[in-house]
């Protein structure tokens, strides 16, 4: 059977508990509707609550939460197993269903994206030759992964001139990216006859933001950040910064900034690594 993500946005004050015992209300009567509720999540602080549902349908689904506690979801969208790995990470939940994160505290659903995009790929093609770009390419790719493995993130797609990942952890993100633009400036230094820039943009939210584009405002928000960035340039969205209280990670203010596709203007950081 298909299966769903459901996005309740409406819940502030909502507590672990209270989406427990709303879980269990819909687990007593999901067989009599041909369904299965799998995990949730909950923000507490934002009142947010997402579940993973197997069902025959979205009408389905909801019927469960309608009969079992009232609840209706404000969005829900069909996904598909590989979504909910790159997205959600591995799959543990508590006994009662809620996920959490490996190390074991409760998963938010919020998740952190990070955009590369390699300065002037086709110029420095038609410059070294098409085998020069090749190994352009290929450094890239190897130091992004690299970096992914060491932070715990996970390579979303390749998007041509760059890689697009996701991580569970904003500072473990901000921590690859320095990561990146540490040994690409490594790089440089030993092969400099073939300079490598590559421009980071970095953004946390959560998942179903945008009707059936799953991630679709946080995803578009990170690819405006990469693009805005300058070569060697790590530029964040202010939640960022905001997630890595503490962790020691340095942050320049940039201020607000507007952008393509979004109606208010966006207040950015850059990461100051060099």
């Amino acid at each position: 059977m298909p299966l769903f993500m459901d996005f309740h946005n409406d819940m502030q004050g909502v507590s672990n508990e209270d989406a427990s015992n709303a879980h269990i209300a819909d687990i007593k009567i999901q067989d009599s509707h041909g369904v299965k509720y799998h995990k949730f999540w909950v923000n507490e602080e934002k009142g947010f609550v997402f579940c993973l549902i197997e069902g025959p349908s979205k009408e389905a689904c909801e019927k469960v939460h309608r009969l079992s506690h009232g609840h209706v979801a404000c969005e829900i969208v069909e996904v598909s197993p590989t979504d909910i790995a790159s997205f959600m990470g591995p799959g543990q939940s508590t006994p009662i269903g809620q996920a959490v994160h490996p190390d074991g505290k409760y998963d938010t659903a919020v998740r952190t994206f990070l955009f590369t995009d390699i300065v002037g790929s086709t110029a420095m093609t038609q410059k070294f030759g098409d085998t020069a770009g090749i190994k352009i390419l290929h450094t890239h790719n190897k130091i992004v992964r690299q970096a992914l493995g060491k932070y715990t993130g996970t390579e979303i797609k390749h998007t041509g001139d760059g890689i697009m990942a996701c991580f569970s952890s904003a500072s473990k993100s901000v921590q690859a990216a320095i990561h990146i633009q540490e040994e690409l400036k490594t790089y440089r230094q030993e092969k400099n006859n073939l300079p490598i820039h590559v421009k980071i943009g970095i953004n946390s939210g959560e998942p179903v933001s945008e009707g059936d584009d799953f991630f679709g405002a946080a995803v578009q928000l990170t690819a405006r950040l990469c693009d805005l960035s300058e070569p060697d340039q790590i530029l964040t969205a202010t939640v960022v910064r905001d997630l890595c209280l503490g962790k020691m990670l340095k942050f320049n203010d940039v201020g607000k900034v507007e952008l393509k596709g979004f109606s208010q203007s966006i207040h950015i950081c850059e990461v100051s690594w060099d």
